[in-house]
């Protein structure tokens, strides 16, 4: 970790080595962070950190009474799940079906049964969180615009998405099957965080702020009326995307039951499920002090706290526990981090090159369109193991996990 301090500003604390420094948009976007009248102590850049939309994807910004609605992003209460299968890797490669073997069978009964992409349930799913905030819509009603979306959500429980989202079969370091999931809250966290952004746009330039608009970095106070509701409606996202990650979770596991046991003679035996978010803010006591921690693809690492962090597909992921530091504000990074656009991917890396990459290291792939796959490539991103290194007092990795089979948008 080294510190980069201007006397105008706060410091900027990056979890990577010197001479493999973000890139100077992250960089850029961490200074306009570190220039916020409510930013507290420093800003946090995780190993994983490259440029997003404000913020650096993989940055952490403790705030005294305010809210920054990109400092969340879009896909508010995005995050991973995970569960132990039981189940012997090496028994699904050499199981037989009549869809092949019985890795290739299982990924293609997840991508025929869980909407991927764009696409949504024909049918209204059941939701608890989405009957819950009906029964409580006089926490929601002053913002009209975004009640449809709560309609909506009940089409979009247990679909995955597309961009960087997946659900995968992985092995352990001992040859046993796990699962583990990509997702978030959907179309629905989309609209209500591109909603309060354009509201906190419009006040910052009603108040003249000092937060400069060309930061994309415009805030809610907390304690105001906007702040309040920007607050509810985040929480709802982030339950929305937890309840959808354990929809998938479920539908997965049923697939994943459903095809051992008609053809082998395992009994899946599920254990050590885990669910959490890398998209949102949160309130938490940090140096004497109650702040709203803005988390934007970053995971907090509580003091034995176990989280998620994946890698790309035909990668390693690992489980971990957190170590609790404070310097990052319990935080540690999300993933391996991009290096690359999607768009600049899918320049450099040919669709024949990625599929030929994942065949050679025996990865299924169960994607509808395969003309994208570059954007997703594991070439684009950093590598996770160095991620992990350049972490090492913020986690300790528990399981390491590789893909063997992978479901994309």
């Amino acid at each position: 970790m080294f510190v980069i301090a201007n006397e105008h500003q706060l410091p900027v604390k990056v979890w990577q080595s010197a001479d493999h420094a973000p890139d100077a948009k992250s960089l850029e976007q961490a200074s306009h962070l570190a220039q916020l009248p409510f930013a507290k102590k420093w800003i946090a850049l995780m190993p994983d950190a490259h440029a997003g939309k404000g913020m650096p994807i993989g940055g952490v910004v403790a705030c005294e009474n305010a809210v920054i609605p990109n400092a969340v992003g879009v896909d508010i209460g995005c995050g991973m799940g995970f569960v132990e299968t039981g189940v012997p890797v090496s028994l699904l490669r050499e199981t037989m079906t009549g869809s092949g073997t019985l890795v290739q069978m299982i990924c293609g009964n997840i991508l025929r049964n869980v909407p991927t992409g764009f696409a949504h349930h024909r049918t209204a799913q059941p939701s608890a969180v989405l009957d819950r905030a009906k029964e409580e819509m006089q926490h929601y009603e002053a913002d009209s615009a975004l009640i449809p979306q709560i309609e909506e959500g009940y089409f979009q429980i247990g679909t995955l998405g597309g961009g960087n989202h997946f659900i995968e079969l992985q092995e352990d370091e001992n040859g046993m099957c796990c699962i583990m999931l990509h997702s978030g809250s959907r179309h629905f966290g989309n609209i209500v965080g591109q909603y309060f952004n354009k509201i906190a746009a419009a006040l910052n330039e009603k108040w003249h702020s000092a937060v400069d608009p060309a930061w994309k970095l415009p805030f809610l106070p907390a304690d105001s009326d906007e702040g309040k509701r920007y607050l509810k409606w985040m929480q709802l996202c982030m339950d929305f995307a937890y309840e959808n990650r354990s929809a998938m979770l479920g539908k997965v596991k049923e697939i994943f039951s459903e095809a051992v046991t008609k053809y082998t003679d395992a009994v899946p035996e599920f254990s050590e499920e885990i669910n959490c978010h890398h998209n949102y803010a949160a309130l938490e006591e940090h140096f004497g002090k109650t702040l709203y921690v803005h988390r934007k693809g970053a995971i907090r690492a509580g003091n034995g706290e176990l989280a998620i962090i994946p890698g790309a597909m035909g990668s390693y992921s690992y489980i971990v526990r957190g170590k609790g530091n404070p310097e990052s504000f319990c935080s540690s990074s999300h993933g391996a981090g991009r290096t690359c656009s999607r768009t600049g991917a899918m320049e450099r890396f040919s669709v024949q090159s990625v599929m030929n990459d994942l065949k050679e290291k025996n990865v299924v792939l169960a994607k509808h369109n395969h003309q994208d796959v570059a954007e997703e490539a594991r070439f684009a991103y950093k590598d996770i193991d160095q991620v992990m290194e350049q972490q090492a007092d913020l986690t300790e990795p528990v399981k390491k996990l590789f893909t063997v089979g992978v479901v994309k948008g």
